[in-house]
């Protein structure tokens, strides 16, 4: 089993939470579900969940809502902790290169600040 956890900026903001409070009812109850998913399924299909290639080990959680795309950028801190960094509406074939470099940016900082070097 794996377990999800959302990064914290220093201030204590958390963008992932932001990002699902501003989605409807359904469409953060369809993203709680593919969570859900994720930390229970051994083997978790790839329309739900799956590493971006070319990237500095970032994962992708993909939640469909009717016509409604959304994605959640995070990364493994160990076998099975998985910390998401940032979510966003997918409006093209690709994912933005601007929000795969936030998710680098943001697991570097978690990092940093799990080892005791922030400052």
């Amino acid at each position: 089993m794996r377990t999800i956890d959302f990064y914290r900026t220093r201030s204590g903001r958390c963008p992932v939470e932001e990002f699902l409070d501003s989605l409807t009812g359904k469409q953060a109850q369809k993203a709680a579900w593919t969570l859900q998913l994720i930390e229970e399924l051994d083997v978790v299909p790839a329309q739900y969940f799956g590493k971006l290639v070319n990237t500095d080990d970032i994962w992708e959680v993909r939640v469909q809502y009717g016509g409604d795309i959304f994605r959640l950028l995070g990364f493994f801190d160990g076998a099975a902790l998985i910390i998401l960094t940032n979510g966003f509406a997918k409006k093209t074939r690709k994912t933005p290169p601007d929000e795969i470099r936030l998710a680098e940016q943001r697991k570097r900082d978690y990092l940093r600040r799990k080892e005791g070097k922030d400052e």
